[in-house]
C-alpha cells in the first residue's frame, strides 16, 4: 500500500492521499493453491488401488457393471465392500443386472488361483466377465 502525505508544500499539487490495494500477495497464494490441487487431483480416484497388466488390445467400454476387485493379497471386494467368493454371484444377481455381466480387476501380481476360482464361480451362474487390462505404451 502506498500513501502519500503532503505537508505544506513540497512539490506536489493539492493535499490527497493515493491508497491503492497490492494484489500480488494475494496472486501468489491463488497460484500456490492452484499448483497444490493440480498435483493432489490425480491421488483422489475411485477404489482400491490395483495394478491391472498391460495388453495390446484394449476395448474401450462405459458399461454401468459391477467390479470385482482382487488384490494382491487376494483380498476379493464387489464395488468398494468385502465379499466371500462362494456368495459372489447371489450378490451379484441381487444388486446389478447379471446378464449384463461383471468387471474382474485383478493387481498383476495377484497368484491365478483367486482369480481362476472367481472367473469359474461366475461361469458356472451363468454371468459374463469382463477381465480389465491395461493399454501398453506405444514405444514399446
Amino acid at each position: 500500500m502506498a500513501f502519500s502525505f503532503s505537508s505544506g508544500n513540497r512539490g506536489r499539487r493539492g493535499g490527497s492521499s493515493l491508497a491503492e490495494i497490492n494484489v500480488t500477495p494475494f496472486v501468489d497464494v491463488l497460484l500456490v493453491l492452484l499448483i497444490i490441487f493440480m498435483i493432489t487431483a490425480h491421488v483422489m480416484e475411485f477404489g482400491v488401488e490395483v495394478d491391472v497388466p498391460k495388453t495390446k488390445n484394449v476395448k474401450d467400454s462405459n458399461k454401468d457393471l459391477a467390479i470385482i476387485t482382487i488384490t494382491k493379497t487376494g483380498l476379493v471386494s464387489l464395488n468398494k465392500d468385502e465379499v466371500n467368493i462362494n456368495t459372489l454371484p447371489s450378490l451379484i444377481r441381487e444388486k446389478f443386472d447379471a446378464k449384463k455381466g461383471v468387471y474382474l480387476r485383478a493387481d498383476k501380481e495377484t497368484p491365478w488361483d483367486p482369480i481362476a476360482k472367481i472367473m469359474a464361480a461366475l461361469g458356472d451362474a451363468s454371468i459374463p466377465v469382463n477381465v480389465v487390462t491395461q493399454p501398453e505404451e506405444k514405444g514399446r
